[in-house]
């Protein structure tokens, strides 16, 4: 802008004849873009043309960017968030741009315009000047326009005629609004409403403003349900704390939940791959990553100063039983099963292979997900931790004492440790090839040791009881004179008539 280009151009106040006032306009664009003194545009318009001036938009060749086109365009409006006011800006502004010659625009935070609708007879002009879906119309892509410019100052804005930079864009008027995410406050995009300049009215930009306005307080209610159905699945992660200060965090960093009620911020900063932050008042908080935010927990003494938590699982035989620094944790078979798994991969699985493991091809990790929030409950978070999910304990198996005892080559020690089967109701891929595993490790140690005694302990045990090929052995080895033979014979003999 010149030096001498300092006063302010005619007609600029709202209600003038909009052709009129295009005229007018039309002598300021001229005069400022040759250098020659005279009026100056409003400072808004001036400050655009600046910056688009200096992001070197030509004022007479310059037409917007394709940015998106076809599935690429497609699959940009499926993940917009201004996709999910798109009825609420129809009912606004659809059928007043109808009626008023105009054309509903709602652009990204870039610019880009992802849907345009409105009257039919305008969309061909509009084509004309590259007022399509696709097209980039920010500052630095098309320079000043009601569009680019609501995004570049963050504030509704009127451009009219000349006050766009760009001459093919003359013959138009049009207003904006930003739109801000209600999480974040960063923009999202721009509603804009577009027409031939003889359309223009003063009441648009404050009709768009509204409508921007419904648009974030719709956001800002579907934002709360997501809270409160998010809050609900991750409770339990909280009560895992059993107590301990902690609180749930969206992805985002906004805090959903603290445990004690009351003294949390707003919002923390969690950086990717961070495990320790910082709240305003002095504490330092562990970052436990979870499948939807994080949960923040008071930080644990450091590991030479405490112990680990001792975990005890007794899963052969008939009833499981769990027990935690020597208290009794009450378990069905879906907890138990997710223990046996996780003590059977010590360094951790992630959610897609304990479904696997635990539910076949047809496993589902959200299913997972859920039956792991239950477990945390009740053991702890501090023992079972996640991504991987893994037991961080003290952790001693019944069945890991037998297989234990069966490498060290000690039978009769390992079939002392084992009361049964494994989970003997589970039907999980993991617990049954484990289960089956043990049974045939266990019942070939018997068999190659060649002892009575201990044959006699293998027919009488749950694993061998039915065992056919056990008895016969037993009864090779046994003398005639042996006060068992005759109640294991009897029994050989109905394991080989039910044969």
């Amino acid at each position: 802008m010149t030096d001498g280009a300092q006063r302010r151009a005619p007609g600029a106040a709202a209600g003038r004849d909009p052709v009129a006032r295009a005229r007018e306009l039309h002598q300021v664009y001229d005069a400022v873009l040759s250098g020659a003194p005279g009026p100056a545009p409003r400072s808004l318009v001036s400050e655009s043309w600046q910056r688009s001036l200096a992001a070197r938009v030509d004022p007479d060749g310059h037409a917007p960017p394709v940015t998106y086109s076809g599935d690429g365009l497609s699959g940009v409006r499926a993940a917009h968030p201004l996709g999910a006011v798109l009825p609420l800006l129809r009912s606004t502004l659809v059928s007043i741009a109808d009626e008023a010659v105009h054309v509903m625009v709602v652009t990204d935070a870039d610019g880009t315009i992802l849907w345009r609708e409105g009257a039919r007879s305008l969309l061909r002009a509009a084509d004309s000047v590259g007022l399509s879906p696709g097209m980039r119309w920010s500052e630095e892509a098309i320079g000043t326009n009601a569009m680019g410019t609501a995004l570049a100052v963050d504030a509704p804005v009127s451009i009219h005629s000349a006050e766009h930079l760009v001459r093919t864009v003359h013959a138009w008027t049009c207003a904006a609004a930003p739109v801000h995410d209600p999480d974040t406050g960063t923009l999202v995009g721009a509603i804009d409403i577009s027409g031939p300049l003889h359309t223009a009215h003063p009441a648009m930009v404050q009709l768009v403003a509204a409508t921007a306005q419904l648009a974030e307080n719709q956001l800002r209610v579907r934002l709360a349900i997501a809270d409160e159905q998010l809050r609900i699945r991750n409770m339990p992660h909280l009560a895992s704390l059993r107590g301990r200060p902690g609180a749930l965090v969206t992805a985002t960093g906004r805090i959903l939940a603290g445990e004690p009620y009351g003294g949390w911020p707003a919002r923390v900063a969690i950086a990717p791959g961070t495990d320790r932050v910082r709240l305003a008042d002095g504490r330092e908080m562990a970052v436990e990553p979870l499948a939807e935010g994080y949960l923040l927990h008071a930080v644990q003494p450091a590991p030479s100063a405490t112990r680990r938590r001792a975990l005890s699982l007794r899963f052969l035989g008939d009833t499981p039983a769990v027990l935690l620094d020597g208290e009794p944790v009450p378990v069905t078979l879906r907890p138990a099963e997710l223990l046996a798994a996780l003590a059977l991969h010590p360094d951790g699985l992630t959610a897609e292979r304990l479904a696997l493991l635990l539910y076949g091809d047809d496993g589902n990790p959200t299913t997972v997900r859920g039956e792991v929030l239950r477990l945390r409950s009740l053991i702890g978070s501090d023992v079972l931790r996640t991504r991987p999910y893994r037991l961080y304990a003290d952790v001693d198996t019944d069945f890991g004492a037998v297989r234990r005892a069966l490498a060290a080559g000690q039978a009769a020690e390992a079939l002392r440790a084992c009361a049964g089967p494994l989970l003997p109701r589970s039907d999980a891929p993991e617990i049954r090839e484990e289960r089956d595993a043990l049974c045939a490790s266990l019942r070939r140690a018997v068999l190659a040791a060649d002892e009575t005694d201990l044959l006699v302990d293998f027919a009488r045990h749950p694993l061998g009881r039915d065992d056919l090929a056990v008895h016969d052995r037993l009864l090779e080895l046994m003398g005639p004179h042996d006060r068992r033979r005759p109640a294991l014979g009897a029994h050989r003999d109905r394991l080989l008539a039910a044969s």
